[in-house]
C-alpha cells in the first residue's frame, strides 16, 4: 500500500499544481499530487498548448494563401479540419506524458482521484478502487478553473460550444458568432476566421480585447476587420433561441436588440474557479466570486493550507500559476520567497496578429496619477518585419516622467508574444530608460521596435 503520510500534498496537476510539486520535492519534501482528470490539468490538455497548435495550422494556411507575396506558387490550399485537429490532440498528449514523467523522476507520488480536504492536514481521494486518507503538513490546492456558464446561454456541445468543444469541433462551423473578445474567445475566432468561417464577435465593453492599451485593441481590431471578422462592441447576446442546425441570436446595443442566425456558437465569457466539494467552507476559507482569497504568498489564513493559480484569481495565466507554485513549495521549504507581481505578468493572445502586454496600459498609469512619457515604433518602420511580409503592427512603451521607469509595455503585430519578455525582464530589474537605450539591440531583429519605442518616449527615435 503507497504511503498516506507526506510534507505536501498538490490537489491538482496543472501548471502550478505539477510544477509547485516538483520544485517542493527538489527541495527534498515528500510530495504528493492529486488528479482527478489528465495530469498537466486544462492548460496543457484543452487549453494554452493545444490550442497554439490549432493557431499554428490556420498561420501556415493563411501564409499559403499568401505564398505570391514572397515569390512562391501553391494550387488548391486546403485543409483537413480531422487532420488538424488530431495534430493538436497529439501535441497535448505528448506533453501530458512529459509531465508524468517529471513527476516520476522527481520521486513525486500521483494519486488519480477526485481530491478534497475534509479536515485540516487531510486530504481525501476518491479514486476507482475507493476512497485514501493521506496526511499532510501544507496542502496546495491547484485546482484550476472552467468556462462560466450564463444563463440562456449555456454550452450544448452541438450548437453552443466552451473552448473544450471548440478544441474537437464536431464539424466546421459556416457562420459563427463568438460570444467574448478576451483571449479565449478572439483566439477561437481568429482560428475559425482564418479557416473560412463567416465569423462575428460580440463584446459587451467597448472595444475588443477590453483588458490591453486602447490603442492596441483599436489597432487589432483594424486587423481583424480586414480578415472579414465582423466586431460587435458595446453589445449582449441576451438570448439563444436553438432550433434544428442553427441558433437564433438575440442581440443587444443601447437598447436596441436585433437577431441573427448562425450555426454555431462559441461562449467565451470567462471562467470560474474550481471551489465545489473541496471541503473550503468547513475549514473556513474564504471564498469570493469563486475564487479562494489569499495573501500575496498565497496563504488562505488556515495554517498550512494553500491556494494558487485561477483558484486564487486573476491574472489567469499559466506562468502565473507556475510561478506561484515555485513560490509556496520555497516558502514551505523555509527559503526566502518573492511574492508574485501581478503587474509584472505578460499577458499573450495568439490571434492573428499577436497582441502581448506588461505592466500598467497608458490610461491606468494616468489614472495612479503618473505624468508618463509614451513612445510608439510601427513594424512598417522594421526592415526585418517588412523582410518576414508583418508590417502590420506597433510596440508602444509607458514611462515615469519623473523616474524614468518602465510603467508599461504594449504590443501587437508578429511574434510580439516571444518580444513581450524582454520587457518584462526590464521591469524585474526595474530598468530606467536611460539603460534600455543604452542596450544594443541585434540587427536586423523584430527586437529593435523595442528600442526604437524607448527612444521616441524621449524624442529621440532614429527610423521614424
Amino acid at each position: 500500500m503507497a504511503d498516506s503520510s507526506f510534507d505536501v500534498i498538490v490537489v491538482g496537476s496543472g501548471p502550478g499544481g505539477y510544477v509547485a510539486a516538483i520544485r517542493a520535492a527538489q527541495l527534498g519534501l515528500k510530495t504528493a499530487v492529486v488528479e482527478r482528470d489528465h495530469l498537466g490539468g486544462i492548460c496543457l490538455n484543452w487549453g494554452c498548448i493545444p490550442t497554439k497548435a490549432l493557431l499554428r495550422s490556420a498561420e501556415v494556411f493563411h501564409l499559403m494563401h499568401r505564398a505570391k507575396d514572397f515569390g512562391l506558387s501553391v494550387e488548391k490550399a486546403d485543409y483537413d479540419l480531422d487532420k488538424v485537429v488530431e495534430r493538436s490532440r497529439g501535441v497535448a498528449k505528448q506533453l501530458s506524458g512529459g509531465v508524468a514523467h517529471l513527476l516520476k523522476k522527481n520521486k513525486v507520488t500521483v494519486f488519480m482521484g477526485a481530491g478534497s480536504v475534509p479536515a485540516k492536514g487531510k486530504v481525501s481521494v476518491k479514486t476507482d478502487k475507493g476512497t485514501e486518507e493521506l496526511t499532510a503538513k501544507n496542502i496546495i490546492l491547484a485546482t484550476g478553473a472552467r468556462a462560466r456558464q450564463l444563463p440562456g446561454l449555456e454550452a450544448d456541445g452541438d450548437l453552443v460550444w466552451t473552448y473544450k468543444d471548440a478544441l474537437k469541433p464536431v464539424r466546421m462551423p459556416k457562420k459563427l458568432l463568438v460570444i467574448g473578445s478576451g483571449a479565449i474567445g478572439i483566439e477561437f475566432a481568429s482560428f475559425f476566421n482564418t479557416l473560412g468561417a463567416d465569423t462575428t464577435v460580440v463584446e459587451v465593453m467597448d472595444r475588443v480585447l477590453p483588458v490591453e492599451d486602447a490603442e492596441i485593441s483599436a489597432f487589432a481590431r483594424k486587423q481583424f476587420e480586414k480578415q472579414g471578422m465582423k466586431i460587435r462592441e458595446k453589445s449582449t447576446v441576451t438570448k439563444l433561441d436553438r432550433g434544428k442546425g442553427k441558433v437564433t441570436a438575440h442581440i443587444e446595443k443601447g437598447g436596441k436588440t436585433e437577431t441573427e442566425e448562425f450555426d454555431t456558437v462559441i461562449s467565451a465569457v470567462g471562467i470560474v474557479g474550481n471551489v465545489e466539494g473541496l471541503g473550503l467552507e468547513e475549514l473556513g476559507v474564504k471564498v469570493d466570486r469563486t475564487h479562494v482569497v489569499t495573501d500575496e504568498y498565497c496563504r488562505t489564513g488556515v495554517v498550512g493550507l494553500y491556494a494558487i493559480g485561477d483558484i486564487a484569481g486573476a491574472p489567469w495565466l499559466a506562468h502565473k500559476a507556475s510561478h506561484e507554485g515555485v513560490m509556496v513549495a520555497e516558502l514551505i521549504a523555509g527559503k526566502h520567497a518573492h511574492p508574485v507581481k501581478p503587474e509584472s505578468i505578460a499577458g499573450c493572445t495568439y490571434c492573428n496578429p499577436q497582441v502581448a502586454s506588461v505592466g500598467y496600459t497608458e490610461a491606468k498609469a494616468k489614472e495612479l496619477g503618473y505624468e508618463v512619457k509614451v513612445g510608439k515604433f510601427p513594424f512598417i518602420g522594421n526592415g526585418k518585419a517588412i523582410a518576414l511580409g508583418e508590417q502590420e503592427g506597433m510596440v508602444k512603451t509607458v514611462f515615469d516622467a519623473k523616474t524614468g521607469e518602465l510603467l508599461g509595455a504594449h504590443m501587437v503585430g508578429a511574434e510580439v508574444t516571444e518580444l513581450i519578455q524582454g520587457y518584462v525582464v526590464g521591469r524585474t530589474l526595474e530598468t530606467t530608460e536611460e539603460e534600455l537605450m543604452n542596450t544594443v539591440f541585434p540587427h536586423p531583429t523584430l527586437s529593435e521596435m523595442m528600442h526604437e519605442s524607448v527612444l521616441d518616449a524621449y524624442g529621440r527615435a532614429i527610423h521614424f
